[in-house]
């Protein structure tokens, strides 16, 4: 399922910003086993890289010297979407990947009337023509249920949840390349039909202080954090005490990283915590520690939400 455990550490290691968060996308684990009776499919699985994975290892060190051809083709990073972001990295990788040729990104399909949806990727490999749909999601598990039903995973702005994410994959981003619609363009690439695959990273949340079990089709391996209420938080600081600080929505990809200058002092975070209105959105936090050569990495992260979470405010 994912050819790049060899370099799960690889990102830790890279200077770059968005170099970090390009490593991360290609180099973390998937959400979910499965989707359905579909397993994920690793975008990079069928290329030179997954062959020999030293040789994405030297490209993306390469990079993090020279960053400005990804700078430039990943506007995302500087725009309101995390969403958006995520599929410019991976465009941007599948671009530069031996053995892959990217036929189109967010292909339209329509009928007449009206606009069926996008294909995120059409892809050809050594294994043929590949559709691949994408999605980075962040989800929260549930404080007073067991956590095996998808449907009690909910994002952090409420609206978001595992189980229609993974309805609306099934019913109509995975079968879309299949339908009468598509069959147009995809003759144009000499495909009458793709194989179709998801692929979804990022995080799932496990409450505080009382983990939930993971959603009945998550990946063994899929990254963890936890998340707790303001009331919790004296608690849970208690508990792991050292440099904590919040992640703008941007930066939620990679393990974050900065230097001693950069790092909030405890001031610095208890005032930001006092001007927090008590009904904030949900907000990511990290601890950071410090490594050799004086550098500070991600130790572990979590989400802090309001009290009556996931009640919407009153």
């Amino acid at each position: 399922m994912h050819p790049f455990r060899s370099l799960a550490a690889l990102p830790g290691q890279l200077q770059h910003p968005q170099v970090r968060d390009l490593a991360w996308t290609l180099l973390s684990p998937p959400l979910l086993a499965r989707v359905g009776e579909r397993a994920p499919r690793h975008p990079l699985s069928a290329s030179a890289w997954a062959a020999q994975p030293d040789k994405l290892a030297r490209w993306l060190e390469a990079l993090d010297r020279q960053p400005q051809a990804l700078l430039a083709r990943t506007p995302g990073a500087n725009g309101p979407r995390l969403g958006r972001y995520y599929e410019e990295l991976w465009q941007f990788a599948l671009a530069e990947a031996p053995g892959i040729r990217l036929l189109g990104a967010n292909l339209p399909i329509r009928t007449a009337e009206r606009t069926l949806g996008e294909l995120d990727l059409l892809l050809e490999d050594d294994e043929g023509m590949q559709h691949v749909e994408l999605a980075v999601k962040f989800y929260l598990g549930p404080a007073q249920a067991d956590g095996r039903a998808t449907r009690d995973w909910l994002g952090p702005g409420r609206r978001d949840r595992l189980d229609r994410k993974l309805d609306h994959l099934l019913q109509h981003q995975l079968p879309l390349a299949g339908s009468p619609a598509a069959h147009s363009l995809l003759q144009a690439y000499g495909c009458a039909r793709p194989h179709s695959s998801p692929w979804l990273g990022g995080y799932l949340f496990y409450p505080w202080p009382t983990p939930c079990s993971a959603p009945a089709q998550a990946a063994d391996d899929h990254l963890r954090g936890r998340w707790l209420r303001r009331s919790a938080w004296p608690a849970w600081l208690a508990a792991n005490p050292g440099c904590w600080q919040p992640l703008t929505r941007l930066h939620w990809l990679a393990p974050a990283a900065c230097d001693a200058a950069e790092r909030w002092s405890a001031a610095q975070l208890a005032g930001w915590l006092d001007e927090l209105p008590g009904d904030a959105t949900p907000r990511l936090l990290v601890q950071l520690q410090e490594e050799a050569g004086g550098r500070w990495q991600e130790r572990q992260r979590i989400v802090l939400v309001d009290d009556r979470w996931p009640q919407a405010p009153a």
